[in-house]
């Protein structure tokens, strides 16, 4: 903070800080987790899974502790220019990471055993690279009628990282979800806050704005269409007129077809997109929100490297206070 007393203050008071990278498999419910344990939601949530394509930052104090959060994409094997950035944002949230909390979906593993190696296996595989100490949240125990089909699962984690701590938890519930935040305090290094207390997040209005929009076209397209598309914000005025920010966005997709399909019939898909989305931006701004919506057909942008980089793949969180 701003003087060498200010930090002994806090060190007296055993005040704890540090950065926690949330790693794991694709759906294995990381944002949700995030956003329950904010109280608030900074990260973009959908069923389906691949939503975080940029490192989020949610940063929650309390009396003894400030954690920073890195909520990451989901670790995977798949190919492209996009999913290659996807990865780079992974390993540059475990360059600055004090700690690791590796996220799974404990209903997946429980009906299907057989999957969890191949799924944790890029962890596994730059094993070294994950820092210590490690914490393990098997999510989703609300889908499991019986809990003791978790002592498998955790038999097998407690194998895979036997130094690890096992939490399973709820993110949707928010079950048991404080214990695992006590055990995250408990695991980083003593310091002063690096943020105001009252900051929940290091992510810009406007990346929150576009990230709000992407989320309602999750909710909206089917199949594969969703991780063809882009949200970039062209123009954002609040300054005009007092109580109302202005917001034009394009979406981006690779084919008309695609175009056609975000717009829907007579232009009803991409109405209800952009209702839901107003709300939510008005609800996070505190103020109305006029937005409007394009859609425009930019080819093969998810392999275009300038255009990624623009918005914003692959780019590391402000680290500074």
């Amino acid at each position: 903070m701003e003087t060498a007393d200010t930090y002994e203050s806090f060190e007296a008071k055993a005040f704890h800080t540090g950065w926690a990278a949330l790693l794991g498999p694709p759906n294995s419910g990381k944002s949700t987790l995030l956003n329950q344990i904010l109280g608030q939601k900074v990260s973009i949530v959908s069923p389906k899974p691949q939503t975080t394509r940029n490192q989020v930052t949610g940063i929650l104090t309390r009396e003894d502790m400030q954690v920073i959060f890195l909520d990451t994409p989901g670790l995977h094997r798949l190919r492209g220019k996009m999913n290659a950035f996807l990865l780079k944002a992974v390993w540059q949230a475990l360059a600055r990471a004090d700690m690791t909390v590796i996220v799974l979906d404990a209903a997946l593993y429980r009906e299907r055993p057989h999957l969890l190696k191949k799924d944790v296996q890029p962890l596994l595989s730059s094993r070294a690279a994950l820092p210590r100490p490690l914490l393990i949240a098997l999510n989703k125990i609300d889908r499991l009628r019986d809990r003791k089909a978790l002592l498998p699962l955790m038999e097998e984690v407690a194998r895979i990282w036997p130094d690890a701590e096992v939490y399973p938890v709820s993110a949707a519930t928010g079950e048991a979800v404080a214990p695992l935040v006590q055990g995250i305090a408990r695991s980083l290094p003593a310091g002063p806050p690096l943020f105001p207390e009252d900051q929940l997040s290091t992510v810009p209005l406007r990346f929150m704005a576009s990230e709000i929009i992407r989320e309602k076209l999750f909710l909206s397209l089917h199949e594969e269409l969703p991780y063809r598309t882009a949200v970039d914000i062209e123009h954002w005025d609040d300054a005009s007129r007092p109580g109302l920010t202005r917001i034009n966005a394009v979406i981006f997709v690779e084919r008309d077809t695609h175009k056609g399909m975000v717009i829907g019939k007579q232009g009803g898909n991409l109405k209800r997109i952009g209702q839901a989305a107003r709300l939510e931006l008005e609800e996070l701004l505190g103020e109305k929100v006029y937005l409007e919506l394009w859609v425009k057909i930019r080819p093969r942008w998810s392999e275009d490297e300038r255009f990624l980089l623009s918005l914003g793949f692959g780019q590391a969180p402000d680290l500074n206070g």
